[in-house]
C-alpha cells in the first residue's frame, strides 16, 4: 500500500475545523477587536483572514505528517525530547569548529553592526547569562526558582549604590555583586532549600516581589520609583565619553582617533562577550565534576541520594549561590547599559522571560539556553509591532514545549563509555 493510500483526508478536515475553532475563541477577541480611544471598532475581516490561515496551515500540516517523511520527523522528534542522549564513545562534538567560528564572528562583529544592532546583541548576551545561571538553578539542580530577577537587581542596584555611596566604579563593583548576590542567595536558600515543588516556587517568588517593592519604597536610599543613575564604565581611569569629567582623560583623546559614540558599547561588549565565555567555561567543567553529578542526581531522585549520604540541602544551596551570582554579574552589566536602573526593569515578568529561555533551550543544555537567550530577546526587537502580545506569545511558547518538547529544543548530551579490552563489561 502506498504512503498516499494511508493519508486520512477526513481526518485532517477534522483537525483543521478543530484548530480553527480554537483560534476564533481564543485570538478572535483579540484580533478582531481594535480599541478607539474610549470606544472600540469590530474588524471581522481579520478574524476570518486569521482563522482561515489556522485551518489552511493545520490541514496542510496534518496531511504531511501522515506522509511517509512527516511520519519520520515526527518520529524523531518525539524521540529527540526525551530523556539524556547518549553519545558513542568516540563521538567527536561539533563544537569543536563551531565555537571558534563563532569566537572569531563575535571579533569581527562590532566592525560592520550599526549601534542599534550593536546594544540589541549586547542585551541578548546578558540574557545569556542570566539564562546559563538559572539553568543551573533549574535544569541540573531541578530547583523551581521564581524570584531570580531579585538577584538580577542586587546586581544592578549595587553598583548604582556602590557609585552613590561609596564612590565604587564598574570594575570595582563587577566582582563584589556577585559576591553579594551569593550570599543573598545563602541567606534566602538555606532555610527554604529543604522545602520542594510549588512551595520552593511560591517562596522565591515573595522574594522577588520583596526586592522589588524594598526598591520601589525606600526613598532615600534607591530613589524608589524614580531610579537611580549608573556611572559609565571606564578603562584604566579613561573615559568613554566626548569630554571626561573631573580632569579625566577619554580614551578618544589618548589613542588619538576621532571620537565615537559606539565607544562605551564596544567596550561593554567585549567585557561581556569574555565575562560570558568565562562563565561558559566554568558552567562546562562543573557539570563534569563531582558537584556537577550532583546536581543532576538532585534532580532526578532526591531520596535516593540522600541515602547515598549526600547533603542534599549544600548541593543545592551550592548551585543556588552560583545561580545568583551569574544574574549579579548579570545585574552589573544591564546598569552599565542602561546608564540608569529604577524598580519597573526587576518585574515577575523578567523572571518569567529567563524561565521561558530555560524551558525553550532546554534544561540542562548550554548550547540551547544561548540560541534560546538570543531569539527571546531578538524577536520581540524584529516584531515590535506585536509588543502587546509578547506575554501571551510567551505564554503560548511555554504549553506548547511542556507538551511538545518538554526536554527543550537541544537536549542534553552525554558522552559514552567504552569499556577497556579484556574487561568484563
Amino acid at each position: 500500500m502506498s504512503s498516499a493510500s494511508k493519508i486520512d483526508i477526513k481526518k485532517s478536515l477534522v483537525d483543521a475545523i478543530v484548530a480553527g475553532l480554537l483560534a476564533l475563541i481564543v485570538f478572535g477577541p483579540i484580533v478582531g477587536v481594535v480599541l478607539d480611544g474610549y470606544s472600540f471598532n469590530l474588524q471581522p475581516e481579520r478574524v476570518a483572514w486569521m482563522v482561515g490561515a489556522v485551518v489552511v496551515g493545520r490541514f496542510l500540516l496534518s496531511l504531511y505528517l501522515q506522509s511517509a517523511g512527516g511520519s519520520g520527523l515526527l518520529e524523531r522528534f518525539e524521540r529527540g525530547g526525551s530523556g539524556v542522549h547518549v553519545l558513542p564513545p568516540d563521538h567527536r562534538s561539533a563544537m569543536r569548529w563551531v565555537l571558534p567560528l563563532v569566537i572569531v564572528a563575535a571579533v569581527i562583529f562590532p566592525f560592520f553592526a550599526s549601534k542599534y544592532l550593536l546594544t540589541v546583541v549586547i542585551l541578548g548576551l546578558i540574557y545569556v547569562l542570566l539564562g546559563l545561571g538559572l539553568n543551573i538553578v533549574v535544569g541540573l539542580a531541578g530547583l523551581l526558582d521564581l524570584g531570580y530577577v531579585a538577584f538580577y537587581a542586587i546586581g544592578a542596584y549595587g553598583l548604582a549604590l556602590g557609585y552613590e555611596h561609596l564612590g565604587l566604579g564598574f570594575w570595582s563593583v563587577l566582582p563584589l555583586a556577585a559576591l553579594a548576590a551569593a550570599l543573598a542567595g545563602a541567606i534566602l536558600g538555606f532555610p527554604v532549600l529543604r522545602m520542594h515543588g510549588d512551595y520552593l516556587a511560591i517562596v522565591t517568588l515573595g522574594f522577588g516581589e520583596i526586592i522589588r517593592l524594598v526598591l520601589n519604597n525606600w526613598l532615600s536610599f534607591t530613589g524608589g520609583p524614580n531610579g537611580m543613575s549608573v556611572p559609565s564604565p571606564t578603562f584604566f581611569g579613561l573615559e568613554f565619553g566626548r569630554r571626561a569629567k573631573d580632569g579625566g582623560t577619554p580614551i578618544h583623546e589618548f589613542l588619538g582617533i576621532a571620537y565615537n559614540p559606539n565607544l562605551k558599547f564596544l567596550f561593554i561588549y567585549v567585557v561581556l562577550f569574555l565575562v560570558v565565555l568565562l562563565v561558559l567555561y566554568i558552567k562546562h567543567r562543573l557539570t563534569r565534576m563531582p558537584v556537577g553529578r550532583a546536581w543532576e542526581a538532585l534532580r532526578e531522585d532526591e531520596i535516593a541520594c540522600r541515602s547515598l549520604g549526600l547533603n542534599h540541602v549544600l548541593v543545592k544551596l551550592s548551585a543556588f549561590m552560583l545561580g545568583a551570582s551569574t544574574a549579579g554579574l548579570a545585574g552589573v552589566f544591564f546598569a552599565s547599559y542602561q546608564g540608569f536602573v529604577n524598580p519597573s526593569s526587576f518585574t515577575f515578568f523578567e523572571s518569567a522571560l529567563i524561565l521561558a529561555i530555560v524551558v525553550l533551550g532546554g534544561m540542562g543544555s548550554t548550547v540551547g539556553v544561548v540560541i534560546a537567550a538570543f531569539v527571546l530577546t531578538i524577536a520581540p526587537e524584529m516584531l515590535r509591532s506585536f509588543a502587546d502580545y509578547r506575554v501571551l506569545m510567551f505564554g503560548i511558547l511555554m504549553v506548547v514545549m511542556m507538551m511538545w518538547r518538554p526536554r527543550g529544543l537541544i537536549r542534553i548530551s552525554r558522552a559514552g563509555f567504552a569499556p577497556r579490552k579484556g574487561v568484563a563489561p
